[in-house]
């Protein structure tokens, strides 16, 4: 089978995504200023959020896998789910990562794993019956971009001061109630406004770097299949398959919508204005637009 060449990096994403990092590189060392500046000890929670955070990256296939339930099923117990990763791999020239089955009427998928050769694809029972063949191909091509474009490791850089801002935010607040000095108080309150909006700004940046990484996924997936149009129409079908699941379905799986290729979000517009994907339609339109100028 002919390897697929990966796409150079469209340089225009590339160049967003470098700006993200920089600003919040720019905060983070402020924050930090700020911290050393008032005299807050809290070095001791930077430490613990950086521990955690490392924690999380280097187990982070095993704390998926154990939050969702999903299980790493064999060739044997789904034939055709792994023919497809094969296939897929093949042409990439990946490794091959472990397949997983998370069981749930959600229809969706997700990829995990901190890099090429230790990564997990799993997919829903529900997926796998609204699919066809071709569609399913599309969905796993995409978390196979993920997994080359080492997405996990990206978001957890970026996440890093973000956590340490919130162990300061909401670790502080309790601490202030035992300072007697009233500067001791003051600059307690001041680090922790000052981890407040770290935090928000962070968490704003770090969705947009998010929604940059998704159009990448579905771009390079879409490219390893040759066919746009496939993911696109597993787009279609999931995004409509969701506003029909129960609520009580999508809070059970909520915790995943970052790694989800399409969140598990009701109507909320509040919670799509802060979701970590882009609008499933603008999606569509791109790999449709991708379609047309292949052919």
């Amino acid at each position: 089978m002919q390897r697929y060449e990966w796409k150079k990096r469209d340089m225009g994403i590339t160049m967003r995504l470098m700006l993200c990092f920089t600003v919040l590189a720019v905060l983070y060392f402020i924050f930090l200023s700020v911290l050393a500046y008032v005299g807050v000890g809290m070095i001791p929670l930077i430490f613990i959020g950086g521990f955690f955070i490392i924690m999380q990256y280097l187990l982070s296939d095993r704390i998926v896998l154990w939050s969702t339930g999903a299980k790493i099923v064999s060739e044997y117990e789904y034939p055709r789910l792994h023919a497809i990763v094969d296939r897929l791999v093949a042409r990439a020239g990946l490794p091959k990562p472990r397949v997983a089955v998370m069981h749930t009427d959600v229809p969706n998928a997700f990829a995990t794993g901190k890099g090429r050769r230790s990564s997990v694809v799993a997919v829903t029972t529900g997926l796998m019956r609204i699919l066809n063949d071709e569609e399913l191909e599309g969905v796993i091509a995409h978390e196979l971009a993920h997994i080359k474009n080492r997405d996990v490791l990206a978001i957890t850089l970026a996440s890093i001061f973000s956590t340490i801002a919130w162990y300061v935010m909401h670790y502080g607040w309790y601490s202030s109630y035992g300072y007697r000095s009233r500067d001791q108080a003051g600059g307690l309150i001041l680090a922790i406004i000052i981890a407040m909006i770290t935090w928000f700004v962070s968490f704003l940046i770090i969705r947009a770097i998010s929604r940059y990484r998704e159009y990448i996924a579905d771009r390079d997936g879409a490219l390893l299949t040759g066919k746009p149009s496939r993911l696109a129409s597993a787009l279609m079908k999931i995004s409509g398959m969701m506003s029909r699941i129960p609520e009580r379905d999508l809070r059970e799986v909520e915790a995943m919508n970052a790694f989800f290729i399409i969140p598990a979000l009701s109507g909320d517009t509040l919670s799509r204005l802060f979701s970590t994907h882009p609008p499933v339609e603008d999606r569509i339109r791109r790999l449709m637009e991708m379609e047309a100028s292949m052919h």
